[in-house]
This record gives C-alpha cells, structure tokens and sequence, in this order.
C-alpha cells in the first residue's frame, strides 16, 4: 500500500526581505508565525503498518527548527533573502538527506499564503 503521511512545525521568526524597494512594507524587519509541512510518500512497511514514525520526521527536523525558531532569518547562511521560496529551499537541502522518502516541503508564512516546494 502506498500512503503519503504529512507532519507540521511551527516556529517564530524575524526576517526583512532585502531585495524589495525600500517602501514595500517586507523590506522592513517584521516577523511570522511560520508553518512548515513536511510531506513524505512511500510504501507501508507490511509488519509494522506504517510507512515511518512521526517521531522520526520530529527527530530529523528538531536541528533545522533550532536554526530558525526565534531567530533573525536573515542571519543564516543561505538565507540572506528569506523568502518562503527560499525558506523552502534551504529546508529541503537540510532535511532531504535525513528523510529520503521527503517529497515536498511547505512553508507557510501566514494562515493564506504558502509555498510548496518539490526539489530538484
């Protein structure tokens, strides 16, 4: 049986968008309640009945949460323009190795307004 499982993080985070003119209202510092979803695809593992422990997506995320919770996005190493693209991007490079069944990331900066990202 083939399933796709889904998990959510949320952090707190400050960034400004640099790129922007200045009037637009993201070049300036301001902050989000943001939502990632990990999505993972792949067959049940007949014995166990499942295709992977939630747990085991919490163990592979809980390092990239520690870099973005709380934090000034735009301090981290590859995320000098933290757009959701680019959030989502970054992301899937840090957790695409730990979980190789990871199919798509979403980043959701507001309650209406995410990006999905599928990689490369």
């Amino acid at each position: 049986m083939k399933v796709e499982l889904k998990k959510s993080f949320q952090f707190e985070a400050a960034h400004s968008l640099p790129q922007l003119p200045a009037e637009h209202k993201c070049a300036r510092l301001h902050g989000h309640s943001f939502k990632i979803e990990l999505t993972v695809e792949g067959q049940v593992d007949k014995k166990l009945g499942w295709l992977i422990d939630y747990a085991d997506l919490s163990e592979a995320f809980r390092p990239t949460w520690e870099k973005l919770d709380h934090r000034h996005l735009n301090e981290i190493e590859g995320l000098e323009n933290p757009t959701s693209e680019n959030i989502a991007r970054w992301a899937w490079d840090e957790i695409k190795p730990k979980i190789p069944l990871l199919t798509t990331i979403e980043v959701a900066e507001t309650c209406n307004a995410s990006c999905i990202y599928r990689g490369q």
